[in-house]
């Protein structure tokens, strides 16, 4: 049979719209993700719930998100990428604008469930297209751009989205996220091209064409996608016991209004909306790994400070949490051009269903022990969070360790592309 074309590099004018649009999309699900945690101490109030309760909330989407994951990866390399991925983002709107509707806790964390399931996706998706695209050379820059979807999502989206929580509702974020999602889509189906190339030729014997878990299976028998697998697992491990309780933290704790939270976000996205870039730009010249492990050696110091403050002025408070989020979420950059390279080509898309299934599923399961962790005392303050900060410090070296442990591909996948 003939063999897949192997596809004409974009032109950067090109490549920078395409990488856009996905950024866009990337955008909307971590904005749907993230909105939940600043939302905490407003959900808990309205919803008379504890903090076990909300971070039953966390893990609902995370541990929907980890399931299909692993189902998307029997099948994700069957379909034009386009269409799936598009197809995903029109489910997720749906299940976002249910979480705005939901009457009690308990349909709302069904609802966050739901949106798990077809948001978890759309990571991997959008990754899965970059890898497809992009060349290894400028894939670190590429990964900074899809990352300056997280820091634009807390520049403008998780204050705004706050500000609509504090004024009409917490159900009113959920709607504009809806929302902003069919702009999205509609933007997607315009820009995007069709992604054809991966699916089954002549390279892929018939054997692996016929089984639905045969993609599945020859990823698990690399043992370097194995490897790669727990590195990212590692990462979000490390970062989600933390995470999801800053906002709880830091209003109970550290004597910060709820109306002052958009400001923490505002100044950490903006400062990571720029350094997200650079650090793309500085793995591609000094190598992923060195970067990474710069990066993670420097997120120690937050992940500690973060999870031992005590009361500070504002000003502090947004000087921390601005290199927390320089640094925790930036490891992300070069971790991710490290993984999305981990992978044979023609597996990328089951690999990094597979890997988002990790990702969702450690981040869960991080929230749940997060929240395990710490408890609310007679006088309202949170405890146990320095314990916390202390195992997010020990997964973090791990990784480090563990990260020269992963071959990685310098090639593109054959994969036809059109516009």
């Amino acid at each position: 049979m003939q063999q897949p074309a192997t596809p004409q590099p974009l032109d950067l004018a090109r490549e920078r719209s395409l990488l856009v649009t996905l950024a866009g999309i990337q955008f909307a699900h971590i904005l749907d993700f993230m909105v939940m945690m600043p939302l905490g101490p407003i959900l808990m109030q309205e919803l008379a719930v504890g903090t076990h309760e909300f971070g039953l909330l966390v893990s609902a989407y995370t541990f929907t998100a980890a399931f299909t994951g692993v189902l998307a990866a029997v099948f994700v390399d069957r379909f034009e990428r386009k269409r799936m991925l598009l197809t995903m983002f029109a489910l997720f709107a749906l299940a976002t604008l249910a979480c705005g509707l939901a009457p009690s806790y308990g349909t709302l964390l069904l609802a966050r469930g739901t949106a798990g399931a077809f948001g978890g996706v759309l990571g991997s998706m959008v990754q899965t297209m970059v890898g497809d695209l992009i060349p290894f050379e400028r894939r670190g820059r590429a990964s900074g751009t899809i990352m300056s979807a997280f820091s634009l999502s807390t520049v403008a989206g998780v204050p705004l989205s706050l500000y609509l929580a504090n004024h009409f509702g917490w159900r009113f974020p959920f709607i504009f996220i809806a929302v902003l999602s069919c702009a999205f889509l509609l933007l997607g189906w315009k820009m995007l091209p069709a992604l054809r190339g991966h699916l089954p030729t002549a390279t892929v014997s018939e054997t692996e064409r016929a089984h639905p878990l045969a993609a599945m299976a020859a990823v698990l028998r690399d043992a370097n996608h194995l490897r790669a697998l727990v590195f990212m697992a590692l990462i979000m491990f490390s970062g989600f016991t933390v995470i999801p309780y800053i906002t709880i933290y830091v209003t109970a704790n550290v004597g910060i209004r709820q109306e002052d939270i958009p400001l923490i976000y505002l100044f950490g996205g903006c400062a990571t909306f720029f350094t997200s870039r650079l650090v793309g730009r500085l793995a591609d010249a000094h190598g992923k790994i060195r970067v990474y492990r710069w990066m993670a050696l420097c997120s120690m110091v937050p992940l500690l400070v973060q999870t031992h403050l005590m009361p500070v002025p504002l000003w502090l408070m947004i000087v921390c949490s601005t290199v927390f989020f320089i640094f925790v979420p930036g490891r992300m950059v070069p971790a991710m051009a490290i993984v999305t390279s981990a992978v044979q080509p023609r597996l990328r898309g089951t690999f990094l269903s597979m890997n988002g299934a990790v990702q969702q599923l450690a981040s869960g399961a991080a929230s749940w022990l997060g929240g395990a962790m710490i408890a609310v005392d007679a006088s309202g303050h949170i405890v146990g969070y320095d314990r916390v900060g202390y195992l997010a410090v020990a997964a973090t070296l791990i990784a480090m360790i563990f990260v020269g442990q992963i071959r990685m591909h310098t090639g593109m996948a054959s994969a036809h592309h059109k516009t």
